[in-house]
């Protein structure tokens, strides 16, 4: 079985799409209803206070994206000033030692030890391959990760991925880990915007406002862009409440655009259709905390060697 920790929904749908699905660990109630209904399993609860002891040697693959706000640089990065205590908690945690509840005590941001949370899992269950997410300043701690999971005989590798190299519609950097017991471990070269490849995905492409007019900087970074809306930034739930709120463009000319929830899902990369439960806000949340599906589906064909994107990887490199 996959065992996905923390879990969202955009990590789910990718493996859907790759013919895999997992048990999703989440404590949400609207997170967990938005992946019962579709169709996802999923056992609502604190993944910290969880046992790890159903899933012995059933597990294959293991995925995390634990809860960055102290970590963001729209937050009040407290979580920053935590990393030393975060560090600590994994190596112990590597190490059999449960330091979790005095480290966590310890941090000046509550959610920090959430951090180290995987290593637990990691350390019970030893995965065949593991994928991981967070935001970029979260770097350092991945690369921790992967050193420690070498140590133990995986091959390991951690790095910053932007989404639309891997055909998402907007610019959203990651730092990405993924691991592996049974291959080599890559993370995933970009699909979009390279040397024969196809151009980075437009905004307005993507939900169909059409607009046009002064060019304007591309959502990717590059070129120009002449949708109607302006880009999501790191599409984060702040960077999603922030955009929704304001006006689109005011200074070129152009309408007060407030993006759907159907059209924010789909600058993640979620199929049509894909019903998200809740209040709206929640939704508009659980859409920006996603990890868009083309990424997702990206960094798990590199961990797990399923699809053809990953032999490929291994051709290249």
């Amino acid at each position: 079985m996959i065992v996905h920790g923390f879990a969202g929904i955009g990590w789910t749908e990718a493996l859907a799409g790759l013919g895999l699905s997992d048990i999703g660990l989440e404590l949400n109630t609207a997170a967990c209803q938005t992946r019962r209904g579709a169709g996802h399993r999923t056992i609502q609860c604190d993944v910290t206070a969880y046992p790890t002891w159903p899933f012995k040697g059933r597990t294959t693959g293991k995925i995390d994206s634990p809860p960055c706000p102290g970590f963001n640089k729209s937050g009040k990065k407290l979580g920053l000033l935590d990393l030393p205590l975060v560090h600590q908690a994994i190596e112990d945690l590597s190490r059999g030692k449960d330091t979790r509840a005095v480290i966590g005590a310890a941090c000046r941001d509550e959610r920090s030890i959430l951090t180290a949370e995987p290593m637990r899992w990691h350390y019970d269950l030893m995965p065949e391959w593991i994928c991981m997410e967070q935001v970029p300043s979260v770097l350092p701690v991945w690369q921790q990760y992967a050193e420690i999971l070498q140590r133990w005989g995986y091959s390991a590798q951690a790095g910053v991925l932007d989404a639309a190299d891997h055909g998402v519609g907007q610019t959203r950097r990651r730092a990405v880990l993924v691991a592996s017991r049974a291959r080599e471990a890559l993370l995933p070269t970009p699909s979009h915007g390279g040397l024969g490849q196809p151009p980075h995905v437009a905004m307005a492409d993507v939900i169909g406002w059409g607009y046009t007019g002064r060019p304007a900087p591309s959502v990717t970074g590059g070129g120009t862009y002449t949708g109607g809306a302006e880009p999501f930034g790191n599409g984060t739930r702040q960077a999603m409440k922030r955009h929704i709120d304001t006006p689109a463009w005011r200074d070129r000319g152009l309408p007060h655009l407030r993006p759907t929830v159907a059209e924010c899902a789909a600058l993640q990369g979620f199929r049509p259709g894909l019903e998200f439960h809740g209040r709206q806000g929640q939704q508009y949340l659980a859409v920006g905390n996603a990890v868009p599906v083309p990424l997702a589906d990206a960094v798990i064909r590199a961990a797990a060697g399923v699809g053809q994107r990953n032999a490929d990887l291994a051709e290249a490199a």
